[in-house]
C-alpha cells in the first residue's frame, strides 16, 4: 500500500503528516512526502532554504519513527494540488492525506481550491485532517 501526504510548514500540513504517519504505520504502508514549489520570484531564496531544512529534519523523523518512506520535491511550477496529485498517480496511491483549514462561516461555502481539487481529482481515497484547535 502507498500513502501519498503533500509536506507544508503550517499547522494543517503537520496534522496530515501525522495522520499520513498514523495510518502508514497502521496499514504497513509506504509514505511518499510531496513538497511543491511553483518557482520563479514568488519562492524567495530564504524560503526555499527553510523548506529543505525542515524537510531533512522531516527525513530524520521519520526514519527514527520506522515507516517506510520517500520524500519528493518538485520544482515544475505546477500547483501544489497538482504535483500531489500527479505524484499519486506516477506512484499508484491507495490513499491521499491531506490538511485543511477551519473556515468561517462564508468560508464554509469554498473548502479551498486546492484541497477541493484534491477531492474531485483524486482517483483513490482521500483523507482530509484538521489542525487542533488553537486553544491560547
Amino acid at each position: 500500500m502507498r500513502i501519498v501526504v503533500g509536506f507544508l510548514r503550517s499547522p494543517e500540513g503537520r496534522a496530515a503528516l501525522d495522520a499520513a504517519v498514523a495510518e502508514a504505520r497502521l496499514r504497513d504502508a509506504e509514505l511518499l512526502v510531496v513538497h511543491s514549489f511553483r518557482g520563479g520570484s514568488r519562492d524567495d531564496e530564504a524560503d526555499i532554504v527553510a523548506y529543505r531544512d525542515e524537510f531533512e529534519r522531516l527525513e530524520q523523523q521519520l526514519a527514527q519513527e520506522g515507516v517506510r518512506y520517500a520524500l519528493r520535491e518538485f520544482v515544475r511550477g505546477n500547483a501544489p494540488d497538482e504535483d500531489l496529485l500527479q505524484a499519486a498517480r506516477d506512484e499508484q496511491a491507495d490513499l491521499i492525506v491531506i490538511g485543511i483549514r477551519r473556515r468561517s462561516p462564508v468560508g464554509k461555502l469554498v473548502l479551498g481550491s486546492n484541497a477541493q481539487d484534491i477531492l474531485l481529482q483524486a482517483d483513490c481515497p482521500v483523507l482530509a485532517v484538521k489542525a487542533p484547535a488553537d486553544r491560547s
